[in-house]
């Protein structure tokens, strides 16, 4: 149970429209929190201060205006949509016809941004670039000439049947109303938020659309985690799948709030949240409907027994404190959830032949519904519920991240006491509807001790290693690495190998022929070639090279010899024989399976992973080589290391002559960046390397 829930009574006050008049009374603040008197319609409050008189000189609007910076813990930022009563937004406002109040009182506005973002504009202030990396998808998000969306496919709460219908609706609003530059992302429930990304190949969103199919209310396993509770009460699951899909919608609230503070909007498609099964469906098995369920043999029989009704009561408050969860986060990250029911104008919530009496269905349509509306209502989204022209709804979502004020306030207060405080805008202006954030929660003492310790900057070894983390764009079409170990006479052994990256379905890239082998040519200062052939199967390749500067080349061909495409690199080759102490290139191997991992160690010329970005199922190896100068075996030592270079724990590590084994299960760790430390050392000599891995669910 969560502390401070709302009754189920009064989910349809939630469930209120956000839209407030010009001279509306602030909102409530949750529940648990006590009730401020409303200020005046007419004059400020008492403990107000008085009215702050404009600057002397505003600035141009029209003109670029620098990124809004968040000048310490206490500032809050706001983004404010104003409408005329047709919802068209208004746009010439200045800053000192806006006023802000936190808990009843004013606060003083010190950054005032009006954001304008169109079809034609939207890509004008500075030229589009490609979503190569997760340093382009966060640099490209904070441009304020960016809107960013996020499409939640919510397959546990909708049916199959209108999961097909809304594809058109959402395919055509990427079609036609975002604009090139606009960044757009698909979420899951099911999918780790750490592979949520955004980007610009609006054709590879269309093909994830299309895709899309709904479950509610079938609980078939697809996977390893839903085989876990397929055969638990059908009542479970339900809420199972309440849990997990409220999870990701918050995770990825918090994650759209990393990226910038201007408006962020989450396009939830689901058909709302169901908090009790009718008995007809509440099968004892959830994987196998009807079984063991004689309420099944009793269509549109009603249970309105006092232990049912006690029951509901629970389920639906623990509902609420769960979703409540998730607006918090949203409300933090200034992330606006829109909830869109692809039911359209929906008469029933259950189909004729699952049985549920009318009753039954007429209550649990209506808590669906009000569950999408809460979530829209407490983010300054908007619930497109009971809404067959679903495209009308998807035009307005446009409007609302085209055109805001971005305001920004250091609290008065500045609260430390982890509580909810409510915000409340107003505009010196008459018949305008005004919609902002309804308030935030402030950290606690604690808290804002943490956040304004300094932290010591990371090592630059750490954060060279981190700079090696850039994910692979769509377009790329291999991944490389380039290593190097002692050689014989004075050389120094380089190995490459390569592995093709995952195209996005849809893209071009999927459509051609799959990379084959690369031609490869490694040149020597003199021009002489060190290597030239091409690497197939096994896809690596070794050989000598002297100590110094060195260029490769390689053509990616297909099976058909066709170049796809080109590259080169500039390297200096080490020279292992003038150090007292050094480490060859670490090598990463990677496996499912303890057989696997036990194989590759076992294995001196396994082929290295070029990828750093693991799931938490796979086991990894690390292979590297140590030499002294004096011919002495170095000892080694490994750490894992958090993504700032702090330890956490020491590795074991597997000596055999000049190789060194590391074992690192991933199995134990929570997604996230970690490093690898390996260590050398004879006599008084030490040699240091640093690996960055990516751990994802």
């Amino acid at each position: 149970m969560h502390g401070g829930v709302r009754l189920p009574a009064c989910l349809a006050v939630l469930a209120a429209a956000v839209v407030v008049s010009a001279q509306a009374p602030p909102p409530s603040p949750p529940p648990g929190q006590p009730q401020q008197p409303p200020p005046s319609a007419q004059q400020p409050p008492a403990q107000q201060p008085p009215a702050q008189q404009p600057p002397a000189q505003q600035p141009d609007p029209n003109q670029p205006r620098p990124p809004v910076i968040r000048r310490g813990v206490n500032f809050v930022s706001v983004d404010v949509i104003v409408t005329d009563g047709r919802g068209n937004p208004i746009e010439d406002l200045k800053q000192e016809e806006f006023e802000v109040f936190e808990d009843n009182e004013r606060q003083s506005v010190e950054t005032f941004q009006i954001i304008r973002i169109d079809q034609a504009t939207a890509t004008l202030n500075a030229p589009l670039s490609e979503i190569r990396s997760q340093a382009d998808e966060e640099r490209e998000a904070a441009r304020p000439d960016v809107r960013i969306f996020a499409i939640f496919l919510d397959d546990y709460h909708v049916r199959l049947g209108t999961s097909l219908g809304v594809r058109s609706p959402l395919m055509k609003f990427i079609d036609q109303r975002i604009a090139p530059g606009d960044l757009v992302g698909i979420m899951y429930p099911l999918l780790p938020v750490a592979d949520f990304s955004l980007t610009r190949n609006h054709a590879a969103i269309i093909q994830s659309i299309q895709n899309f199919q709904g479950r509610k209310f079938n609980y078939e396993p697809r996977n390893q985690f839903e085989e876990q509770y397929a055969y638990y009460p059908a009542a479970t699951v339900e809420k199972i799948r309440n849990q997990v899909s409220m999870s990701a919608l918050r995770a990825l609230a918090i994650k759209l709030g990393g990226y910038r503070e201007g408006r962020k909007s989450i396009i939830y498609v689901s058909e709302g949240f169901t908090a009790q099964l009718p008995a007809q469906l509440n099968d004892p098995v959830a994987a196998m409907p009807g079984m063991g369920n004689p309420a099944r043999r009793a269509p549109g029989v009603e249970s309105n027994t006092p232990r049912s009704e006690t029951m509901e009561f629970f389920n639906q408050a623990e509902l609420l404190g769960d979703m409540r969860e998730v607006y918090d986060a949203a409300n933090r990250s200034n992330t606006a959830i829109y909830a869109l029911d692809p039911r359209g104008l929906a008469a029933f919530e259950y189909d004729i032949n699952e049985g549920a009496g009318m009753q039954t269905d007429r209550k649990a349509l209506q808590s669906s519904q009000d569950t999408l509306r809460v979530l829209a209502g407490e983010t300054d989204g908007r619930a497109i519920v009971n809404r067959n022209d679903l495209d009308a709804g998807l035009r307005q979502i446009v409007r609302d991240s085209s055109a805001y004020y971005l305001l920004g306030y250091n609290s008065s207060r500045a609260p430390s006491d982890g509580k909810f405080h409510a915000i409340k805008v107003r505009v010196k202006r008459s018949g305008v509807q005004v919609r902002a954030r309804k308030g935030y929660w402030a950290l606690t003492a604690e808290e804002t001790a943490r956040v304004t310790t300094p932290r010591p900057e990371a090592p630059s070894a750490v954060m060279a290693a981190l700079s090696t983390l850039a994910t692979a764009s769509r377009r790329d079409l291999v991944r490389t690495w380039i290593g190097t170990a002692r050689g014989d006479n004075g050389k120094t052994r380089v190995t490459l190998a390569w592995e093709p990256v995952a195209q996005s379905p849809g893209s071009a890239a999927a459509r051609e022929d799959p990379p084959a082998r690369l031609a490869v040519t490694a040149i020597a200062p003199t021009g002489e070639p060190y290597f030239r052939g091409r690497v197939a199967d096994p896809r690596v390749v070794s050989f000598d090279a002297d100590p110094g500067p060195m260029q490769v080349r390689f053509n990616i061909e297909n099976e058909r010899g066709q170049v796809m495409d080109a590259a080169q690199r500039e390297m200096t080759v080490p020279d292992f024989g003038k150090t007292e102490v050094s480490l060859s290139t670490p090598r990463l191997l990677r496996a499912r399976t303890l057989k696997e991992i036990a194989a590759l160690k076992a294995d001196p010329a396994a082929v290295p992973t070029p990828d750093r970005e693991f799931r938490r199922t796979e086991r990894l190896a690390l292979r590297v080589e140590a030499y002294a100068a004096t011919g002495a075996a170095p000892a080694v030592t490994a750490k894992l290391l958090n993504r700032t270079g702090q330890p956490m724990s020491a590795l074991p590590v597997e000596s055999a002559g000049a190789a060194h084994v590391v074992d690192l299960p991933l199995a134990s760790l929570a997604p996230g960046e970690y490093l690898i430390e390996i260590t050398a050392t004879a006599g008084k000599g030490s040699s240091q390397d640093v690996l960055a891995i990516r751990v994802i669910s």
